[in-house]
């Protein structure tokens, strides 16, 4: 069994089975023609289910023709121009190599006894993020798995510096289109139920300023604590930007933490034309940025980032055997004094790997590829008449619905496009995702693919509107 241990005996081993591998993905994903296959639960399970765990194959080239069987044949591919559904972006190969030199080499990025460089390479890319958002020279930040850890480590930063030592007096104010991890990190840190405030937004699902100004005067009057603000730059659903000047304005009028969540728009930070889409971010005491989102990198990529590196403290603790007080005074850099994790995988390599080869400008202009694409979308979508479009895009995302010529009856409307929805995944053609929009079902096009076109969109519309015209006339004739 120790054949199977990497270290310097069985270098050309290593070498033949991740090649092996390789070999299979690439042609996998050049012979792939849609994004799914439509494999049902009931179909796929049973395969999975069959497989003894205890009796193992014996060689990774039967491990692969297995994994074909049970995964590489029937995944989701995000990298197909006709993946339109959620917030998965398709990866660059730079980040590909990177994501296959961080396996091997398995640093650990929470101490430096484990990690050596690849703890200055994480601070230089947080610097060099802090830099990019303009928090200044006493910035600071970690990597972490994604916005939730992110969105919950700033969050607990707030609670901490907030001015009272009453949890239930604690109000934390976001609009009603922001993420769900803001409600799941109050609950978690031990706020009262009504702890997080949800403030009104405009036509645009952009957080009304006034709303915020009425609430957190509201909160003044009845003396509770504005603990925090969380702006978003790039919701989920529609990938719309508060107005952040005049929130950090009434964040610092009322004394609250502004957090920024720019999980999705943080790809603006290297936009080439939209950058001044997020002018004010530069305010915020942190910041949430998912390079796994708009950054072309492979799950996990993301950093939480906060305007005073001093805050950081709340988050740290000393363990004899891992990071002792003695090793600030020796100035030994341990990253699990900034990070809400221990063990930690070294996941800022495939965004270093990225930057040296391509450079900010060539992911920016990636990310304004989509974003112009949105804009090509929306005009589609308002000119045609089978569809109601919601919102002008800030980012990549349209939201709309498919609506019937001759039904007007919204509940069975709901129905079709919700139909349209999962007969379109079905049949693997294509993939959308769905929300909700006052109460009301829609369906979404996440754009984050520069390879998608327009004429795929348009075939995709036609696709959903067909699906839904197969379900009215079905319901029709039930009906009759």
């Amino acid at each position: 069994m120790r054949s199977h241990l990497l270290n310097d005996t069985n270098a050309e081993r290593y070498r033949r089975t991740v090649t092996e591998g390789v070999e299979r993905v690439a042609a996998k994903l050049a012979a792939t023609d849609r994004p799914f296959t439509g494999v049902s639960v009931d179909a796929l399970a049973p395969r999975i289910e069959r497989i003894d765990l205890d009796r193992p194959l014996g060689s990774t080239t039967a491990v692969l023709d297995e994994l074909e069987e049970v995964y590489l044949r029937d995944a989701v591919y995000f990298h197909h121009p006709r993946y339109l559904a959620h917030l998965n972006c398709p990866v660059v190969i730079p980040a590909v190599l990177g994501e296959a030199v961080l396996s091997a080499v398995n640093s650990s990025l929470d101490t430096w006894d484990q990690s050596a460089g690849g703890t200055l390479i994480e601070r230089k890319l947080v610097d060099w993020t802090a830099a990019r958002i303009g928090l200044g020279p006493a910035a600071d930040g970690v990597f972490t798995s994604g916005g939730s850890q992110s969105n919950l480590q700033a969050l607990l930063l707030a609670r901490e510096e907030a001015k009272t030592d009453s949890l239930e007096k604690l109000r934390v104010f976001a609009s009603d289109v922001s993420h769900f991890s803001v409600k799941k990190s109050a609950k978690l840190l031990g706020l009262g139920q009504d702890a997080v405030v949800s403030v009104p937004v405009d036509h645009d699902k952009r957080m009304q300023t006034v709303a915020l100004a009425r609430e957190l005067e509201r909160c003044a009057r009845e003396g509770l604590v504005p603990m925090a603000v969380v702006a978003t730059a790039g919701t989920t659903d529609f990938g719309s930007i508060d107005p952040l000047p005049e929130i950090a304005e009434l964040c610092q009028q009322y004394g609250a933490w502004m957090h920024v969540d720019a999980a999705y728009g943080c790809g603006l930070l290297a936009s080439v034309k939209y950058r001044g889409r997020i002018d004010g971010i530069e305010h915020a005491d942190s910041v949430t940025v998912d390079y796994h989102k708009s950054f072309f990198q492979p799950v996990s990529s993301s950093a939480v980032l906060v305007k005073d590196a001093a805050t950081l403290r709340h988050a740290t603790y000393h363990a004899e055997y891992l990071n002792p007080r003695r090793m600030v005074q020796e100035r030994i850099p341990n990253q699990v004094d900034k990070s809400l994790q221990t063990t930690r995988r070294f996941d800022a390599l495939k965004l270093w790997m990225t930057l040296r080869t391509m450079g900010a400008d060539g992911i920016g202009q990636l990310f304004d590829e989509v974003c112009d694409l949105a804009v090509e979308g929306w005009k589609m979508l308002a000119a045609d008449p089978r569809f109601d479009v919601v919102v002008e895009p800030s980012l990549s995302t349209l939201v709309f619905r498919y609506i019937p010529g001759t039904v007007t009856d919204p509940a069975e409307i709901d129905r079709a496009n919700l139909y349209a929805r999962k007969a379109l995944f079905a049949s693997g053609d294509a993939v959308v995702a769905g929300t909700k929009v006052n109460g009301r079902h829609y369906l979404k096009f996440t754009l984050l693919n520069p390879e998608t076109t327009v004429d795929d969109m348009a075939a995709v519309l036609d696709l959903i509107a067909g699906h839904a015209e197969q379900y009215l006339g079905e319901s029709l004739d039930r009906a009759s």
